[in-house]
């Protein structure tokens, strides 16, 4: 990483900020009524590879961009997964938190600002107005999203530090970029079927205060029985897969 902290914080709100822009607006575009995404007869959605990749490209643009200066953290979880595991110095995680929480936030003002109007024409559907914004068990099961978090989040720490930290490849940053987006995209297709998933405490709280905070048209309620667990299991999730990276092969 390069820079003042101050820079550092900086990339990590509009890092945030993108990854929550091209994620929830793949999904607002993938399931409201009449985008071009949906249609007009309300089952030609984009579908879940489409979502998938929104949330790949959301991860690894910033990467591309703001990887070098900041780390590209855009995520609580690995940010106290690095603290945890003695990578990341404890006095910057609050500060790198605030900054993503506040980025998720923009970005998810920014999806309600382009979709507002589809929001409107998606009536009786408060499910649907919530997924555009955060994350929920398909079974109402908290123990089972619990677990998809957990084991989502674990698998993508270990994969980032092999990514970043790696020291049997030598690979480029740049292949580390394309790599991070990809292990998104592989774990929204491959674990995403229970619960989106989040993998990630700000892209999901941000925008369901969001989501409670503002008059949406036709939502229901922000779930917040189940807020704690796209929160509280990425991060131990992230912990478990950074610290498993380095005693397997040291950082």
């Amino acid at each position: 990483m390069s820079g003042s902290w101050m820079m550092r914080y900086v990339a990590e709100f509009f890092g945030t900020a993108i990854l929550v822009i091209l994620g929830n607006g793949a999904v607002a575009n993938s399931f409201l009524k009449d985008t071009t995404g949906n249609g007009s007869d309300g089952q030609s959605n984009g579908g879940w590879n489409f979502i998938a990749w929104g949330f790949g490209f959301g991860v690894m643009l910033p990467a591309m961009l703001f990887g070098s200066i900041s780390g590209n953290h855009i995520n609580p979880a690995i940010t106290i997964g690095e603290a945890a595991c003695g990578i990341f110095p404890w006095a910057h995680v609050i500060p790198y938190i605030v900054c993503q929480m506040l980025g998720a936030i923009l970005g998810q003002l920014l999806v309600v600002a382009i979709y507002w109007i589809y929001f409107k024409k998606t009536t009786n559907e408060p499910n649907v107005i919530l997924s555009c914004f955060s994350t929920g068990d398909t079974l109402n099961s908290k123990s089972n999203g619990f677990i998809t978090e957990f084991i989502d989040t674990a698998i993508l720490g270990f994969v980032a530090m092999g990514l970043y930290r790696g020291m049997f490849f030598k690979q480029s940053i740049d292949i580390a970029n394309i790599g991070i987006g990809l292990i998104i995209t592989a774990l929204v297709m491959a674990g995403g079927g229970p619960t989106g998933p989040a993998l990630n405490p700000a892209r999901d709280l941000g925008p369901r205060l969001v989501h409670a905070i503002l008059p949406i048209p036709n939502k229901g309620d922000s779930n917040w029985a189940y807020s704690w667990v796209p929160v509280v299991a990425p991060i131990l999730g992230c912990i478990l897969g950074i610290w498993l990276y380095k005693i397997s092969f040291g950082l």
